[in-house]
């Protein structure tokens, strides 16, 4: 398990996109992880909210580190399909993911964003194709 969150930590850390929009994580356990992100404009929208893009974002990163975290498997977003129930404006919100499926080739996930306060912007439900060794090779050339 060591090798796979030090692992996975690294590839977070290294992300460009990642770092761009400002993604930390809280808290990084296997099954467990929270991500966090401070609100700012330039994530806004025209109509001075957050990006719905930037939602679909967050809830696809936690939710693709939760299941490499308890599958120790690379895997890639088949399907993602993101429900917006709340709109941000500032702040800090927050990301949350659990696996509700598992099978040998893929994994369904559940995804959650709260803000400070706790109420609930979006919520998001992934399919995420688990690599085996030598589709690993044909992904990471």
């Amino acid at each position: 398990m060591t090798n796979t969150i030090t692992e996975i930590r690294e590839r977070f850390k290294d992300s460009p996109f990642i770092s761009h929009i400002g993604l930390e994580i809280v808290d990084f356990q296997e099954g467990n992880i929270q991500l966090k992100l401070l609100v700012k404009e330039k994530l806004f929208n025209v109509n001075g909210t957050m990006h719905g893009g930037v939602h679909a974002t967050v809830l696809d990163t936690v939710m693709g580190m939760t299941t490499r975290s308890i599958t120790k498997a690379p895997c890639l977003t088949i399907n993602l399909n993101i429900h917006y129930l709340s709109p941000s404006k500032s702040g800090v919100v927050y990301a949350k993911g659990s696996i509700i499926h598992r099978g040998y080739r893929m994994a369904t996930v559940e995804g959650e964003m709260t803000d400070s306060d706790g109420t609930i912007l979006a919520k998001g439900i992934g399919t995420f194709k688990l690599l085996r060794d030598k589709e690993i090779k044909e992904v990471y050339k």
